[in-house]
């Protein structure tokens, strides 16, 4: 059971292969479909110390039930969008009374 409310459904993408050319790519396998998650995405203004202009950079997090199987540098489509995003890491809080949430730090990459 999931904690945090849900706002869409999402997919976990894994898997690589190789290219005519030798080059890895990602393959969209599926290793779970359905998966109920809290999907939000936020921009935040950096600046640099050597770049003192403002920029604008998106990021996602995602929570996902405690029992799924995802890992880092999986890849997660939004089912109701068709955006993908991959795992750039994952966490989840210590918590003696109940099971926590996975959190997911996502980066959009279509």
């Amino acid at each position: 059971m999931m904690q945090a409310i849900a706002t869409t459904r999402v997919s976990i993408l894994r898997g690589t292969t190789t290219d005519a050319y030798g080059d890895e790519q990602d393959t969209d396998t599926p290793i779970a479909t359905g998966v109920p998650a809290s999907l939000i995405e936020q921009t935040r203004r950096v600046t640099t110390r050597d770049d003192p202009t403002p920029r604008i950079v998106r990021y996602a997090i995602a929570r996902v039930p405690a029992a799924t199987d995802v890992t880092d540098q999986d890849r997660v489509k939004d089912e109701r969008t068709g955006a993908i995003y991959i795992v750039d890491a994952t966490s989840s809080m210590a918590n003696p009374a109940s099971v926590p949430d996975i959190r997911l730090d996502l980066r959009r990459t279509t």
